[in-house]
């Protein structure tokens, strides 16, 4: 197997196996990861690379907004899929302006997301397991 071979098969073997909370945390992750990589491609003149960061950021944050159920808390999941929307939007005025602070924007939503995504994460583990949340983590939480 190549390099390339072996880390295809890892990535596939940690997403099939990944709960769908760690899906989403992947999925920002990932989201960030092409922000920053457009930011880079901007800063560099890099025109390929800026336009890979983008393609690819662009189409996790849609992936993002169209995956939240909003059948449980409809007024929340609304605002979120807002969120996202606005950031796509975001994401694509930047990438035809070439505008890095507008990115920066967007690369800070999506880090203030991953942030809170963990943070409910492990409030949902805890709960599971039956402990008291932190006091951090419930503040967080009910601000969401």
């Amino acid at each position: 197997m190549t390099p390339n071979e072996t880390t295809t098969a890892y990535l596939r073997s940690k997403v099939m196996s990944a709960s769908p909370e760690e899906l989403r945390l992947m999925l920002l992750d990932g989201a960030i990861r092409f922000a920053r990589q457009a930011e880079d491609g901007l800063q560099n003149r890099n025109f390929e690379h800026t336009y890979a960061g983008f393609t690819q950021c662009r189409a996790i944050v849609l992936e993002l907004a169209n995956s939240i159920r909003t059948e449980q808390i409809p007024e929340f999941g609304s605002k979120l899929q807002s969120l996202y929307h606005f950031m796509y939007s975001e994401l694509v005025a930047a990438s035809h302006e070439k505008d890095v602070q507008r990115l920066r924007q967007v690369i800070e939503l999506l880090e203030y997301e991953r942030e809170t995504w963990v943070l409910a994460m492990d409030r949902a583990a805890q709960e599971r397991a039956g402990a008291e949340p932190k006091p951090a983590a419930r503040a967080i939480s009910c601000q969401a």
